[in-house]
């Protein structure tokens, strides 16, 4: 016992530094910005300018950083939760310094084509306008199209997985149209004269949204055991009943694995769509801005989409822990 009590001392100090990390990591950024002196660049662009703009920026983190660290010396709920992640966030902003130290304090990489995060947050803040009018345009469209191929591959995988003649004709489609990569038919559906370029869009989308949520609820259905609609039977359950009753619930598992694999393809979908032929999007932006060589407002774009996928995944997940509750510990 007396050997365990000085181990268990120094993991406690050692996850107690490791926690500490963090605010060590945002404050060598701060530090490293505020005094170590830029090499000049030759660039009159007025992104290119430094500001504090950055200085807030980080500072705000360092805050909450410090904010953490002090509640988790209270809680042990949130330690644990700051220990979790406080090496991830040490990682982050020692690759912030690294790329501080490349681009604006010595110039290793090429200010056009590697802009400064200085430069990016300022066209976050001097675009803000046409970045979210972009952004909302990249939104509909994308919900538009997964919400679509959802409901179609809901249908088709339920109705194919419990019915073996829809199966039949299903899934001659499914192995068809499924292997071919959606992005494949953009050419061939934008140049449609019936339909707009939003349209072939939604489309293409759901196309892609289609298969594997079809292919994972047709195979989520006819894996319930038979057993379970026997003992449906016995309690007098018809058999459209047992859609709703039993093919859905024991599936949903399945479901939940084609809706993330779906929200995926339509992410990929909506990029590929929106840099061929329609004609706004964030896609839309990234391609026009990237034809001038403004890449500061190239990769502010990108952290928006990257944030705002992020954000959807989170979302998705918590529908999926919510109504896969009862699985407990194996989500």
């Amino acid at each position: 016992q007396m050997e365990t009590k000085p181990q268990s001392l120094k993991s406690k100090l050692f996850n107690r530094v490791v926690s500490f990390l963090p605010i060590l990591a945002a404050l060598l950024v701060l530090l490293q910005y505020k005094l170590v002196p830029n090499k000049k660049v030759l660039i009159s662009f007025k992104v290119y300018e430094p500001t504090n703009l950055y200085a807030y920026f980080i500072g705000i983190f360092l805050a909450v950083f410090a904010a953490m660290f002090v509640i988790s010396l209270f809680s042990k709920k949130v330690y644990e939760k700051w220990l979790n992640a406080s090496p991830l966030l040490t990682v982050v902003f020692l690759l912030l310094l690294a790329y501080d130290f490349a681009t604006i304090k010595t110039r290793l990489l090429h200010v056009t084509s590697f802009p400064p995060i200085p430069a990016i947050l300022n066209v976050l803040i001097t675009e803000r306008k046409q970045l979210l009018n972009n952004f909302f345009h990249s939104l509909i469209l994308l919900f538009t199209g997964y919400f679509s191929g959802v409901f179609t591959g809901l249908i088709c995988g339920i109705l194919s997985g419990y019915f073996k003649k829809v199966r039949y004709w299903v899934m001659p489609l499914v192995k068809v149209l499924g292997p071919i990569p959606a992005n494949t038919w953009l050419p061939i559906i934008l140049v449609l004269p019936f339909i707009s370029l939003f349209q072939g869009a939604v489309f293409i989308i759901a196309l892609g949204v289609w298969y594997p949520v079809t292919m994972t609820t047709m195979n989520g259905v006819i894996n319930i055991p038979a057993h379970n609609y026997e003992v449906a039977k016995t309690f007098g359950v018809g058999r459209l009943q047992m859609i709703y009753k039993i093919a859905i619930p024991a599936s949903m598992p399945f479901i939940f694995q084609g809706l993330t694999q779906g929200m995926s393809i339509a992410c990929t979908v909506l990029l590929i769509a929106e840099m061929m032929g329609v004609e706004a999007g964030i896609g839309w932006y990234i391609n026009w801005q990237r034809g001038y060589a403004d890449f500061a407002k190239v990769y502010a774009a990108i952290i928006i989409l990257c944030l705002t996928f992020f954000a959807v995944n989170i979302i998705l997940n918590s529908v999926k822990k919510r109504v896969l509750r009862w699985q407990g510990d194996k989500l």
